[in-house]
């Protein structure tokens, strides 16, 4: 039994990285996917991937008006929306706190969580209706920080803050709201990042020794968690933030043999 079969799931930021693989995971589990994002190229590759049956929408997920457009859509493509999944995000500027400028500031906060509101604000009546749930791409420094990343870590702990509150809000329309919280994952994003260091093979090892488990993942562990908690098996589970991350939060290291 597909275990999400039939439900319209409304994914920000599907078209990349833990985005694309969840958009991929999700249609395997049976789901009508609406892949949300403001990149043409790669928004075209994954309609491709997944098929007609899918719907692409391109978005600006910082922007009221384009969000409001996208739930339209969905709503008159499918007629309903049973989950919104926030993944939308970015890591950028890679900088202490002193050292970040005000726009990017404001960047950084308006994508990873001016988005949520506003995928909220405008999809939570038709959530109301399903009985849905709402799933937030979180990050693991949300709850231990990261060096050199003060505004994003700084978003990611809102969020996980944000996931709790709109848990305990939206509980009395049997409305659940988790969050995934994932260490380093293996993305075109990280990849390229490793790739920039001055010892790629260091920063590969590095990656890898910072999860118990002794390896950095690629997406589709943390797909695969969020088909589990948009699914029916997590219908008990609600404002929980769930690590994906090979036991990183443990605070050890693998040690060589």
């Amino acid at each position: 039994m597909q275990a999400l079969k039939d439900k319209v799931i409304f994914l920000t930021g599907g078209s990349m990285g833990i985005g694309y693989e969840c958009a991929v995971k999700y249609a395997e589990a049976g789901a009508k996917v609406v892949v949300v994002t403001n990149d043409q190229l790669s928004l075209e590759a994954t309609m491709a991937t997944l098929g007609p049956d899918h719907l692409g929408v391109l978005c600006d997920v910082t922007r009221g008006t384009d969000v409001q457009s996208a739930i339209q859509k969905t709503l008159d493509r499918f007629g309903r929306i049973d989950a919104i999944h926030n993944n939308a995000g970015i890591a950028d500027p890679s900088k202490p706190l002193h050292e970040t400028t005000e726009q990017e500031w404001e960047k950084v906060f308006d994508t990873n969580l001016k988005s949520v509101f506003l995928t909220c604000r405008f999809g939570i009546e038709a959530l109301k209706l399903t009985k849905g749930c709402i799933l937030n791409t979180s990050s693991l420094v949300g709850s231990i920080g990261q060096d050199n990343h003060a505004a994003y870590a700084a978003t990611k702990g809102a969020m996980n803050a944000l996931t709790k509150s709109m848990a305990i809000d939206y509980a009395v329309y049997q409305i659940r709201v988790n969050a995934v919280a994932p260490a380093g994952v293996w993305t075109p994003m990280l990849r390229q990042w490793s790739k920039e260091q001055p010892n790629d093979a260091a920063g590969v090892d590095y990656l890898n020794n910072i999860h118990l488990l002794g390896y950095c993942p690629e997406a589709d562990v943390i797909a695969d968690v969020c088909v589990f908690l948009l699914s029916d098996k997590a219908r008990f589970i609600t404002g929980h933030i769930m690590p994906v991350s090979g036991g990183a939060e443990l605070g050890y290291r693998r040690l060589a043999k």
